[in-house]
């Protein structure tokens, strides 16, 4: 199901399948078994029922590739990584997507540490179907191949600094599908994704100047020779 509102277009209603195995894999399990599949069990019969993974996309045009920067629809985006990579393309999709407020509204006592845990995964999982839903919606409504995706913060060359002219660019994120910008470029529910997607000839992807290991939203493995053409402190070492 599909919303316009100003140019934006919203997708509600994403499809999503929790999978107790699978998110307990992922949970990375020690111990007795039993109370991970206890609380994963416990949290999905709660969350399907209230769970509303959302998307909202713009259809944006560049002008004005100058330096290190472009403009899209008039918002003046800087960094090595973007230009670059949208050096010979006049079409892109800026995109917000989220797990959704209504999952995130479900309260859990700061002592279950566990199930906490746990629903932060499930929130993951629904924050990567709504990505997903989001891609392949794109490829079909827009015929389009070899579509990737860039997200600001992933890497240096492209700072997280740039979440604010992203939201800009699409309009009203928060009246759209209730995803809001903190002060310091935190966005609530924390499981939304915020990036632009755009066709390439090349295979690039975010993940190939990603060093972080355990990812479950990974799609290409790490490139030293892509790290090459940037300097090393523009690559975004994660925390362990």
């Amino acid at each position: 199901m599909t919303e316009e509102n100003r140019d934006a277009v919203v997708l509600e209603n994403i499809p999503f399948d929790l999978n107790e195995e699978k998110i307990i894999k992922q949970m990375h399990p020690h111990g007795d078994i039993q109370r991970y599949e206890k609380n994963v069990r416990e949290l999905i019969a709660l969350v399907v029922p209230v769970a509303r993974p959302k998307a909202v996309y713009k259809v944006g045009c560049i002008s004005n590739k100058t330096g290190d920067s472009v403009d899209i629809d008039g918002v003046t985006f800087t960094g090595r990584l973007i230009k670059d990579n949208l050096d010979k393309v006049s079409c892109v999709f800026p995109f917000v997507a989220s797990c959704g407020r209504e999952v995130d509204g479900i309260v859990i006592p700061a002592g279950e540490v566990l199930k906490r845990y746990c629903l932060d995964i499930i929130k993951m999982n629904l924050a990567i179907s709504a990505v997903s839903y989001l891609r392949n919606y794109l490829a079909k409504r827009y015929s389009l191949e070899k579509l990737t995706t860039m997200n600001p913060g992933e890497v240096e060359a492209w700072p997280i600094t740039q979440l604010k002219e992203l939201f800009t660019a699409i309009g009203n994120v928060e009246a759209l599908i209730g995803v809001t910008l903190t002060e310091s470029y935190t966005m609530m529910p924390l499981k939304s994704r915020a990036g632009i997607f755009f066709t390439t000839e090349t295979n690039f992807e975010s993940c190939q100047l990603c060093l972080q290991k355990r990812c479950e939203a990974r799609k290409a493995p790490f490139s030293p020779a892509l790290a090459k053409k940037y300097p090393k402190d523009e690559v975004l070492i994660p925390k362990p």
